[in-house]
């Protein structure tokens, strides 16, 4: 079994076939999906798909670094109150974007702080969005840092030396369709740390590895992204598979 532990199955980009994305992803043996929220907006459609796909479709609920703005706090409120409401896999998508807009930089970093702490206190993983700002993230999670924090930097594109900094932290690592991408630095990465620390994810509709680059990613090309890793690594799909499903199990408290 194939886990993604990144998608937004919930984006209008899914509107048309949505059953389609579903059916070609178990079909490509992918068994779960975890969702990240990205702010009050999309909370409701998250939840549908939860109810549509029981079991398939795992919702996490946090705020957006894209999504803070000057409204932050009661945005921050809300998904607090959600998580007093019911269960979630995680406290995410959370973390710092330094790519689009630093106009709320300040505002990110305490939105961060905050959902971290939340997350401290619900006993949850964090899933950290760390755009432009990796190294920045590492050292401000090691400040917050707590016994029994938990979590992925989604996305990772860093060094051998930065995935080494997160995974002491006892943090893994989010690898999807940059891996397949040339230059992205990731090849390197990985043959020095090998898989220990590493999920796999699509962040679905983005990001869609080669040779589907440029068009709606979906989680069934999770099996492309499998395939470089062990391409990479010199281990067999099976391998990557069963280790990758076992971090994200054990990550979001679902390992029998």
């Amino acid at each position: 079994m194939l886990i993604d532990s990144h998608a937004h199955l919930y984006l209008d980009a899914f509107d048309s076939d949505l059953d389609g994305v579903v059916s070609r992803s178990r079909a490509a043996g992918v068994g779960r999906i975890y969702m990240p929220n990205i702010d009050s907006i999309s909370v409701q459609r998250m939840l549908d798909l939860e109810t549509r796909y029981p079991g398939f479709c795992r919702p996490m609920m946090g705020l957006h670094p894209c999504s803070v703005k000057d409204d932050f706090e009661t945005e921050l409120e809300l998904a607090e109150r959600w998580h007093d409401r019911r269960q979630f896999a995680a406290v995410g998508e959370i973390g710092i974007d330094l790519y689009w807009d630093k106009t709320f930089f300040e505002q990110q970093k305490e939105a961060f702080s905050r959902q971290v702490r939340l997350a401290l206190g619900r006993r949850l993983p964090v899933v950290i969005h760390c755009r432009n700002s990796l190294s920045l993230t590492i050292d401000l999670l090691a400040d917050l840092w707590r016994p029994g924090l938990s979590g992925v930097f989604h996305c990772f594109s860093g060094t051998a030396d930065e995935a080494r900094k997160i995974a002491e932290m006892g943090f893994y690592i989010g690898i999807g369709g940059v891996v397949t991408y040339k230059n992205s630095g990731l090849e390197y990465t990985l043959k020095e740390t090998g898989i220990d620390r590493v999920l796999l994810e699509t962040d679905s509709p983005y990001l869609s590895p080669v040779p589907h680059r440029g068009r709606r990613n979906e989680p069934a090309n999770l099996v492309l992204i499998s395939e470089r890793i062990a391409s990479i690594t010199g281990l067999s799909p099976d391998a990557v598979a069963e280790t990758t499903t076992h971090n994200s199990l054990t990550l979001f408290g679902d390992a029998r």
